[in-house]
């Protein structure tokens, strides 16, 4: 479990396939205070540390990870927002994030607001994910607050500080980006979904 409270930057040093999995080394600053089998959100998708040495540490992503997430479009030199998994005990500063990856979404528009940006992303409406205005949503691991809604997409604001420590700086119109939709909603939706039958 996460808050999408990101802690540090992931580089990507080097990507292996083998088979269907992607071994992905990532060099960061949190790298020394991982082990081996501890859980750590990439992007927002929770990932095993599965080698760790110095400032470098692997993770693998399998097929279903690389199916519904965007990190098989990571190349090396990418920067990777990260997270560990929460402490009990320890204020939550966002919000409930499992680390799921519900659906890729992608970048439609970015507005700088005098100090602020607002962006502006598109997911496909058919898997029945939702989005409220004030609501929770989790961008890339980061949790955030929707500022509108729409039946396919929203927008969000975001502060100097997220910008820059985050790889929203990255961004660009077309960009890929992993969703986490608020846990309370989907099972809202679920709940509609299965009533309206």
């Amino acid at each position: 479990m996460f808050t999408g409270i990101i802690e540090a930057f992931g580089i990507v040093k080097q990507l292996k396939k083998e088979g269907d999995n992607l071994h992905i080394t990532m060099q960061s600053t949190l790298a020394q205070r991982l082990k081996i089998d501890q859980s750590l959100a990439h992007n927002g998708v929770c990932l095993t540390v599965v080698a760790q040495e110095g400032d470098q540490y692997t993770v693998t992503a399998i097929k279903e990870t690389l199916e519904k997430s965007a990190l098989g479009t990571l190349k090396e030199g990418d920067l990777v927002n990260l997270e560990r998994a929460m402490k009990l005990g320890t204020r939550l500063d966002g919000h409930m994030v499992q680390g799921h990856v519900d659906q890729i979404g992608v970048c439609t528009h970015i507005l700088e607001e005098n100090g602020s940006w607002r962006f502006t992303f598109s997911y496909d409406p058919v898997q029945n994910n939702i989005t409220i205005e004030k609501g929770s949503i989790t961008v890339n691991g980061v949790s955030l607050t929707v500022v509108d809604s729409g039946v396919d997409q929203f927008s969000v604001a975001i502060i100097p500080y997220t910008y820059e420590h985050t790889n929203f700086h990255q961004f660009k119109v077309g960009t890929l980006i992993n969703l986490e939709f608020d846990l309370i909603g989907k099972y809202i939706s679920k709940i509609y979904a299965n009533q309206v039958k």
